[in-house]
């Protein structure tokens, strides 16, 4: 499963830093690049619903090896075509497939940390971290090299597929009579979207404040923070590598101090985060800031998938589906959301905006308490969560 998580974290960084060299390689617009940008979360979050159909019929492990190879070889139509419509094609592909990964790859993590007992999917996020990391490298040697995208992305594409294809045989699926227990519980469980809202908040809030960190974290460091060009390429680094600390050591965390502790504690040191860059004087403490960007918001979303695993025990793939849809409703909001605000009012004032998102998730933390056997399943009504 950690395979998995790092090639899509690897892929996916491959594909949005290298944005610039899309729209170069096919001459579109600015005023055009953003409907491209969109609709791939919105096509991701078609995806992800489609999943929650999908894995009644067959098992998400059969679902993420047949569509993670589809997801790879799509960043590759998109580095290798000549006109727009291949470019559309190609992104309209990688979205579907893409929530479709996502989806199923959360299902997986979510079941096999219940059949563990205790907590591991901050690590499965963690391989996705690395992954992300090890992409983004590889895109700046492309960008270094200036190397053409086919050049980047074919050696890349034929390496990860057979290693996801390799990987996948060892995933631990639901099984035999196992399975057809889960399967009947999951027909006859329904997913409570008013017990589930809280998390689908956290979710949003949380992928935000992450869009604002990938999409502003460089204009901000250079056009607000004065510093050089080189040197503000330096934060999302930096915000990738404690992110991936931070799952590396998050699921220990979880297991002495709870997960309640462990999402209060992440969204005040995201708080403190922004409130840092917003304050600071000059572009190395605003590093400092994105430092602690990284180590709260990296347990955010892991512990929020895990929970509603817990909350809805006899639908954890409905479950997980519906909540992988705010991933990307998050995506879609936080860059435009702070790119207004910063362009009207300005930058630094645009920051305390998903920072006060961010700590709105201490809220609902008493969603991510572990729920009595049976809680969740249809039969009872939550007693414990407060959507506002």
């Amino acid at each position: 499963m950690a395979i998995s998580f790092f090639v899509q974290g690897a892929i996916f960084a491959l594909l949005v830093t290298r944005i610039p060299a899309l729209q170069d390689r096919y001459g579109i617009s600015d005023g055009l690049l953003p409907l491209f940008l969109a609709a791939v979360p919105i096509l991701a979050g078609v995806g992800s619903v489609g999943t929650e159909h999908l894995v009644k019929r067959m098992r998400p492990g059969l679902v993420l090896r047949v569509v993670q190879p589809i997801v790879s070889v799509a960043l590759l139509a998109a580095g290798s075509g000549t006109t727009v419509w291949q470019l559309a094609a190609a992104l309209a592909v990688f979205g579907l497939t893409v929530g479709a990964l996502d989806a199923s790859m959360n299902m997986l993590g979510v079941s096999l940390q219940r059949a563990y007992g205790r907590s591991i999917m901050l690590g499965f996020h963690g391989a996705y971290s690395l992954g992300g990391i090890a992409g983004a490298s590889l895109a700046w040697v492309g960008a270094h090299w200036d190397l053409p995208l086919p050049t980047l992305y074919a050696p890349l594409v034929a390496t990860l597929v057979p290693v996801a294809l390799i990987a996948s045989r060892w995933y631990v699926d639901r099984q035999g009579d196992d399975q057809a227990d889960d399967q009947a519980d999951d027909h006859g469980a329904a997913v409570s979207m008013r017990a589930l809202l809280p998390l689908c908040l956290v979710m949003a809030f949380a992928y935000i404040g992450d869009s604002t960190v990938s999409n502003w974290s460089a204009k901000y460091l250079e056009d607000v923070l004065h510093s050089s060009e080189q040197l503000a390429t330096v934060p999302y680094n930096v915000y990738m590598v404690t992110t991936l600390l931070g799952r590396s050591f998050g699921d220990f965390g979880v297991r002495r101090f709870g997960a309640v502790a462990v999402v209060r504690a992440g969204a005040l040191l995201a708080g403190a985060g922004f409130a840092v860059v917003a304050a600071a004087p000059g572009p190395w403490v605003g590093m400092g800031g994105f430092t602690l960007l990284g180590l709260g918001l990296c347990v955010l979303v892991p512990q929020t998938f895990a929970a509603a695993g817990r909350l809805f025990p006899g639908a954890s793939d409905a479950a997980v589906a519906r909540l992988n849809i705010f991933n990307y409703v998050g995506f879609l909001i936080g860059s435009p959301l702070v790119g207004a605000l910063g362009g009207a009012w300005n930058y630094r004032a645009a920051m305390l905006v998903p920072m006060a998102l961010v700590l709105v998730t201490i809220r609902y933390a008493r969603s991510f308490t572990p729920v009595p056997a049976g809680y969740g399943d249809g039969h009872e009504r939550p007693r414990t969560v407060d959507v506002g």
